[in-house]
């Protein structure tokens, strides 16, 4: 009896994984940065590269400026089939410039187990070259292929600033979208809270401390009075956070401060949460009436539920990983992605396609190389069955 489509890939890959991780490797030795924009140009130049060595030329590309952030490339490669694929990844990393020469190897797992490590290894770079390694061993299998482009952007870790109408021009042309961030431990991610960073400012009246502090109404008072009021507005049990990440202010220590500013990260589940949390933050009164309160509700990502249009996609997802042999389980995650503006226009996504591993922004961040040749497969498998349209499932009345 012969083998699957999807298990002679796996077969495939294995065969070839040196080659997988040397390219990952590679790319994980150029650091990204999220704010180095040298950096962040040469990390895109050698991404281009990987690709073009491995896939050839593309029929179309295009690279969109994104102006204080990275660059948004998409390369788009003709199939032989009516379908269309977009494979979205991001190449920034959190991790400053200089962090590869001080990182340290992990040891290994007790069982032996080999880990590899690096800035930007487990988030998301492995993903990335699985993708162009994924398409490369679906051409090689001489299966039907839908158009598959491919969406780097260089933002995502500061909320896809420049690059989110890109990904939302490509997940419109596109029949699915399958996002390459890292595995939940092997889970594809079908759910994702929605995220926010608030910009709160407090205004009062500067005055001599010393000389006459009553003249003066503090704004760092009224932003601590505000920030234990923000805190309050959280509800885990509905999946809600708040958490007050930075504060500066004031001008000297003898001045009663007249201007101070906090950052707020809130990540909510769902849009009821959302408009909870904008309607008691407005709401939030300070002592002293002098001070203003300024609020930014800067929503970056809206929640992401696994909808009507996504759920054919991981049916398929788990029929192709059942032919390699293995169980594909989904999960819910805290973290938000790029997958989270694609299904919020309705349309089919999967996230959570790329490494196994953990550690995401962290230091140590690692991926286990005894899992590439299968994550690869999978999405090269999946590609095959993509090369028509995805349609829903028909209904039976």
């Amino acid at each position: 009896m012969s083998e699957s489509p999807a298990a002679e890939l796996t077969d495939r890959a294995h065969e070839v994984s040196s080659e997988i991780v040397t390219d990952i490797l590679r790319l994980v030795r150029h650091e990204t940065g999220s704010y180095d924009l040298p950096g962040l140009a040469g990390g895109l130049d050698l991404l281009r590269e990987l690709t073009v060595s491995r896939l050839g030329r593309p029929d179309h590309e295009q690279r969109h400026p994104g102006g204080e952030c990275g660059d948004t490339l998409t390369l788009t490669y003709a199939g032989t089939g009516a379908g269309h694929v977009a494979l979205v990844g991001h190449y920034d990393t959190v991790w400053p410039t200089g962090t590869l020469a001080g990182w340290v190897q992990p040891a290994p797992d007790g069982d032996g187990r080999e880990k590899l490590s690096g800035p930007g290894i487990f988030d998301m770079k492995t993903g990335l070259i699985q993708g162009i390694w994924a398409l490369r061993l679906a051409r090689e299998s001489g299966t039907p292929l839908p158009t598959v482009t491919f969406l780097f952007n260089g933002d995502e870790e500061i909320g896809s600033l420049s690059s989110r109408p890109v990904i939302e021009e490509v997940a419109r042309k596109a029949d699915v979208t399958l996002v390459l961030e890292p595995s939940a431990h092997g889970a594809v991610k079908t759910a994702r809270k929605g995220s926010g960073i608030f910009q709160v400012t407090a205004v009062g009246i500067e005055a001599h401390a010393g000389l006459a502090p009553q003249d003066g109404a503090s704004a760092i008072t009224a932003l601590a009075e505000f920030v234990v009021a923000a805190a309050a507005v959280a509800a885990p049990e509905k999946g809600t956070t708040v958490n007050t990440g930075l504060i500066k202010g004031g001008s000297a220590t003898n001045v009663v401060a007249g201007k101070a500013t906090a950052s707020v990260d809130i990540r909510i589940s769902s849009a009821a949460e959302q408009a909870r949390v904008d309607a008691e933050m407005d709401a939030i009164e300070v002592g002293d009436p002098r001070v203003r309160i300024e609020i930014d509700h800067a929503w970056n990502r809206p929640p992401m539920t696994l909808g009507a249009a996504s759920a054919p996609l991981l049916a398929l997802a788990r029929e192709v990983a059942r032919e390699q042999g293995r169980d594909l389980p989904d999960t819910a995650v805290g973290g938000a992605s790029d997958a989270n503006f694609v299904a919020a226009l309705g349309l089919p996504v999967l996230c959570g396609m790329g490494a196994v591993g953990d550690g995401a922004h962290a230091q140590g961040e690692f991926i286990y190389p005894d899992t590439v040749p299968a994550q690869t497969a999978l999405v090269a498998a999946l590609l095959g069955r993509l090369a028509e349209p995805l349609r829903a499932p028909a209904t039976t009345s």
